[in-house]
């Protein structure tokens, strides 16, 4: 069963068309990641989808119902996290994640969720004086409090260093193992190739490509890069078939630096934002 589905989806602020006729499908229990440059329709689609923005046109299904008209219930099987949270500063971590976890028929433990966003140290610390990338362990606490079914994540991590970063990531991998359907916007490609199970790229309000990491935007057939040095200097070629080119290189002899690259996701993402525009 899909999760979230959507047909021709058109939204106008003006004559600037912001999202231009997009269809999407996000599978129960699967992560989706939608990725695309600032302006590109991200933000404007995912705020339809929760419940905030109205669309023009087109069909919407979220969890069985139209996000536009759905009610507290359907409120209820949803979590979110923003790019930017307003908070109730002179609480402490804890007292925030209480008050918002009394808004949910069936949530998490507390201290289940403080462990789960790697909050313990900071539990007794007023928000207001907690470092960006820990406030936005709190937006996270506050997204996952009610056992959501479907949990949107809105360029997560940003302002987490490195290793918050990566136990973030096992959070989602266990979100995701319990069965929660994950639609996550990021920019950090890193993040999407390491989560996501599918992913889409919008440019533009538009839905370019779309398919797995390894195959979106024709990767996994995309030619790869040898490079190798010799005594003529340094060589570099583009083959769909870099086997047979090594093979060949190797004869000759006198090869030093032999590599071979496969075309990254940031490759092949540039290359599609780069034809749409």
């Amino acid at each position: 069963m899909n999760a979230i589905e959507v047909r021709d989806l058109h939204k106008h602020y003006g004559s600037h068309r912001a999202v231009a006729g997009i269809d999407l499908q996000v599978r129960e229990g699967e992560v989706f990641a939608l990725l695309g440059p600032n302006g590109a329709g991200k933000t404007t689609t995912t705020e339809i989808l929760e419940g905030y923005r109205q669309r023009d046109n087109g069909t919407v299904r979220v969890l069985g119902q139209d996000p536009g008209t759905a009610g507290r219930d359907w409120r209820a099987t949803i979590g979110i996290v923003l790019q930017t949270a307003t908070d109730a500063a002179e609480l402490t971590v804890r007292e925030t994640i209480k008050h918002f976890r009394g808004y949910y028929p069936n949530p998490r433990a507390v201290e289940d969720v403080i462990d789960l966003c790697g909050l313990r140290e900071k539990v007794n610390a007023r928000v207001r004086s907690l470092s960006g990338g820990q406030r936005r362990r709190v937006d996270v606490a506050l997204g996952i409090i009610g056992r959501p079914r479907l949990l949107f994540l809105d360029e997560p991590t940003t302002g987490f260093d490195p290793e918050a970063r990566r136990q973030f990531w096992d959070l989602v991998r266990t979100l995701s193992g319990e069965g929660t359907t994950i639609l996550l916007t990021t920019h950090y490609l890193d993040e999407a190739e390491a989560l996501a199970d599918r992913l889409a790229v919008i440019a533009a309000g538009r839905i370019v490509a779309e398919g797995t990491p390894r195959t979106v935007g024709g990767r996994d057939r995309a030619p790869a890069t040898v490079s190798w040095v010799d005594g003529a200097g340094p060589h570099e070629v583009r083959t769909t078939d870099p086997i047979g080119t090594v093979v060949q290189l190797d004869g000759r002899g006198g090869i030093s630096g032999l590599q071979v690259r496969q075309p990254s996701l940031e490759d092949i993402y540039l290359d599609l934002i780069g034809a749409s525009a």
